[in-house]
């Protein structure tokens, strides 16, 4: 299955937020929307990095004042992204080995979309019920 199915699913939002942006701020707006990525822009709205829940805990458990810094100091880059043309499982294996839940989709440079780990084993579950459904029938036709 290729990413562009699993976007077609969940739909092109995502939000972005800028390098020079506070922690403050990012933190609000990842409360505001109950999610746990956003992925950070330049002025062209090209990806160059992102910011987890995961980056303000690891800051905030290193004793830092988080809240103090920009999302450009605590942000993960070069951010790894994918295409809608990638597939979605070996995207889901790079996610599982690199202990990541988010990913940008990017085509020819514009940020189309993310994926979250979520969203690429709850695609997976799907088509893996189409697959036990079409069996079933056949058995049944047999």
């Amino acid at each position: 299955m290729k990413l562009e199915v699993v976007l077609a699913a969940r739909g092109p939002r995502v939000l972005t937020i800028d390098a020079a942006a506070s922690i403050r701020v990012a933190v609000a707006r990842l409360a505001e929307h109950n999610i746990g990525a956003l992925v950070v822009v330049d002025a062209a709205g090209h990806p160059i990095g992102i910011l987890s829940e995961r980056d303000v805990i690891r800051a905030l458990a290193a004793g830092e004042d988080a809240l103090a810094l920009t999302v450009g100091d605590l942000m993960t880059s070069p951010v790894i992204a994918a295409t809608p043309a990638d597939d979605a499982e070996a995207v889901l294996q790079t996610m599982t080995t690199n202990h990541f839940r988010h990913v940008p989709i990017v085509d020819h440079g514009v940020l189309v979309g993310i994926v979250t780990i979520g969203d690429l084993v709850r695609a997976q579950l799907i088509e893996v019920r189409g697959e036990v459904v079409t069996l079933e029938t056949r058995l049944m036709d047999a």
